[in-house]
């Protein structure tokens, strides 16, 4: 494989695992947003129940 072609390829598989890497972590993100928000939720509910 020439080097051009090589180096065109390696770019590109850089550029998806950069963007693999941004999509995980916007689903990480809104795991953990879901999280909290259960968490106060629930406390907001003893808080009611109480």
């Amino acid at each position: 494989m020439n080097a051009e072609l090589e180096y065109a390829v390696m770019k590109n598989h850089a550029e998806e695992l950069r963007e693999a890497a941004a999509q995980h972590r916007r689903v990480r993100e809104a795991q953990k947003g879901q999280k909290a928000e259960r968490r106060h939720r629930s406390v907001f509910a003893k808080f009611l129940s109480s």
